[in-house]
Parts: structure tokens; C-alpha cells; sequence
């Protein structure tokens, strides 16, 4: 009798997990589809890390955490930050300032990656940055974000946790009908 209640409360443990993973992971991919935008949690966005630029601190295939930054908040930054910023041809890259200059235009932020061997090319306008790094770096968990945002990715993220809580069901069912069928024969010798 006991482990019939242990089964029971595992089975309803079980069973909500699985449903709050479908439903979560199913409304960050409509979310995210709808909106357009990357999505946030806590106010934190999560970036993926594709180049080498940023070793040893932050290794390729990284996810790291960063805070979005809109208006005033983009000319405060200093040498030592590491700022996400928008490069051309819609690329982000994230790489840490080396010298800040105020101009006629805004301010200008001189960066490198903390791997490369020179500066880069191209000094980048305040208006430019989107976000700074938090800190935040969990290792090549990246590589499975990037596929997740892929279509096959959202669909496999789709699909599987709900063929898992479809299986489950079945087991589930199965399990309790067999007690059942058992039940009712054990009552039926009995009656004889």
C-alpha cells in the first residue's frame, strides 16, 4: 500500500514537470516568433559566443548572460566593460572597451577582444551598443542554444517533450488498466 502512494505522487510529480516544460518552452518559442526579439529572462538576455575572440574568459560555444541598455545608459560605460554591440550587417559581437572617446558625434568606444592582437577596425558609436556583459558564462551550452533557435531545433523542442508526457499517458494507462484487469479477476476467483 505504501508504495502504491509513492507511485501515485511520483506519477503526479512526473506529470506536472513534463507539462510546465511543454508549456514553457512553447510559449518562449512563441514568444520569441511573435515578438521578433530575443528572448529575456529576469531582464537578461542570453547571447551565444561563435568566435575565439574572448578566450580564455569566455570560450567558444559559451552562453553568456548579458543586460539589454537603451538611451543614456549606452555613453556610461568605461574601459574594462565588455560591452554586446551591433556591428554591420545586423552582427553582434561582444568584446571588452580599451578606450572611450567623446566626439562632436557621441561617444566612441575603441574595443578588442581579449584574444585578439590589435584593436578592432572600427571604433563603435554609443548608439551601437545593446547590451553589456553580466558576468554570466555557462560553457558550450551555446552550441545547443544555437541549434534550439534553429527550425529543426524549435521543433525538436516542440515535439519531444510532448511525445514524452504522450508516452507517459500511455504507460500510465496501461499501468492502471492491468491493475484493473487484476483487480477485477482476483474479485471474480474470489466470488467462484
Amino acid at each position: 500500500m505504501r508504495w502504491d502512494k509513492i507511485l501515485k505522487w511520483a506519477n503526479r510529480l512526473i506529470t506536472t514537470v513534463l507539462m510546465i516544460l511543454l508549456v514553457s518552452v512553447a510559449l518562449m518559442v512563441v514568444f520569441t516568433k511573435l515578438s521578433g526579439e530575443e528572448p529575456e529572462i529576469f531582464g537578461y538576455q542570453l547571447k551565444t559566443v561563435l568566435s575565439g575572440s574572448m578566450e580564455p574568459g569566455i570560450q567558444t560555444g559559451s552562453i553568456i548572460a548579458v543586460n539589454t541598455v537603451s538611451g543614456d545608459e549606452r555613453v556610461n560605460f568605461q574601459k574594462g566593460d565588455v560591452i554586446t554591440f551591433l556591428e554591420t550587417e545586423n552582427r553582434l559581437i561582444t568584446h571588452r572597451i580599451t578606450e572611450s572617446t567623446t566626439t562632436d558625434n557621441g561617444v566612441l568606444y575603441t574595443t578588442k577582444g581579449d584574444n585578439n592582437n590589435a584593436v578592432d577596425s572600427s571604433p563603435v558609436l554609443a548608439e551601437n551598443v545593446v547590451a553589456v556583459y553580466s558576468g554570466f558564462t555557462i560553457p558550450y551550452i551555446g552550441y545547443l542554444n544555437n541549434f534550439a533557435q534553429s527550425p529543426q531545433g524549435n521543433a525538436i523542442l516542440l515535439i519531444l517533450p510532448g511525445m514524452l508526457i504522450f508516452g507517459y499517458s500511455v504507460i500510465t494507462m496501461w499501468g492502471t488498466l492491468r491493475g484493473l484487469e487484476n483487480k477485477n479477476t482476483k474479485e471474480i476467483a474470489e466470488a467462484k
